[in-house]
């Protein structure tokens, strides 16, 4: 995982050729550090959610196993459609360089650096976003997130994943979709406070608690320009009710509030997040909120509903 792709034509002239030939103004970036075999209906749906709501993006997903001759068969149902893709090997020397991370990741691979009992892949999927981010500019999202609309008049936004119901000030933000500029200095503050902090033994540590951690800090200061999104925005079920977006109706109760929460999704919301963890295993039955949001959202829409 933590070799960079010395012998292929360099992350930065890949990265850069394609958004230059495809003249992209919308960028994304996923990452995928899995294996290919587990790119599955759910991160599948996730990609037709965004090209369906931004047909004209551009979305690199930066990934070892997806940059292969095998990735490139799972990624050709939207390169037939003419949406412009690409999945790259990172370079992580060349992406850390210049920032606090440079120096962390060589006492990474020196054993300097413990990884810790948490997934190493989590830990570096939550700085991979950040120094992407950082070296480029664009749009970060996590694979279990289904894009609901254009994200083109967001700037410099991070979402709230709860909020205090006393003071209705935010309780704790979430790193799973991330718009920012490039060289943001709120970035830089994520990479050095992942960099000088790092615990691989603490899930959530260097992803949504680092950035709520560091958003407490800078929070009002003119310098750091960017603007906190409520819950709805990109969260608007919590992980701990996840399963109910899951379900479909039980009596006409139970109807009219899935469809008055479908309508103030489809107003308030600009993406879904699925919560992969809580709600791998959950069926999407008929009638229930995602069922109708992967009607909405789908490019091909000739899959099962209940696979996502």
């Amino acid at each position: 995982m933590l070799r960079s792709a010395d012998n292929l034509k360099r992350f930065s002239t890949r990265v850069r050729e394609f958004f230059g030939n495809h003249g992209c103004k919308v960028r994304f970036f996923m990452t995928w550090i899995s294996s290919l075999k587990s790119f599955g209906d759910r991160e599948f749906f996730a990609v037709e959610s965004l090209f369906r709501s931004h047909p004209d993006a551009c979305l690199v997903i930066v990934s070892n196993s997806m940059d292969s001759e095998s990735g490139s068969l799972v990624l050709k149902p939207f390169l037939d459609k003419r949406f412009k893709l690409i999945a790259i090997k990172p370079d992580f020397d060349y992406l850390f360089k210049d920032t606090h991370a440079e120096k962390w990741f060589k006492g990474l691979k020196k054993g300097n650096v413990s990884p810790g009992e948490v997934s190493l892949g989590q830990n570096m999927s939550n700085l991979l976003r950040l120094a992407l981010l950082y070296k480029f500019g664009g749009i970060y999202m996590d694979t279990d997130v289904i894009v609901l609309k254009r994200f083109t008049r967001l700037r410099n936004v991070i979402g709230a994943q709860t909020i205090d119901l006393e003071t209705r000030n935010w309780s704790r933000l979430n790193n799973a979709v991330l718009i920012f500029d490039k060289k943001h200095p709120l970035l830089f503050k994520f990479i050095e406070e992942f960099a000088l902090t790092f615990d691989g033994s603490k899930w959530g540590h260097n992803g949504p608690y680092l950035v709520s951690r560091v958003v407490s800090r800078v929070n009002g200061r003119p310098e750091f320009n960017f603007t906190v999104l409520p819950p709805p925005a990109f969260y608007p079920v919590d992980w701990s009710r996840i399963r109910s977006f899951f379900r479909g109706p039980r009596d006409k109760v139970h109807s009219t509030w899935l469809h008055k929460k479908l309508e103030q999704i489809k107003s308030e919301s600009f993406a879904v997040h699925l919560w992969n963890k809580q709600s791998r295993e959950i069926k999407v039955e008929s009638g229930s909120i995602i069922n109708y949001i992967m009607l909405d959202c789908c490019v091909f829409c000739n899959s099962s509903s209940s696979s996502l």
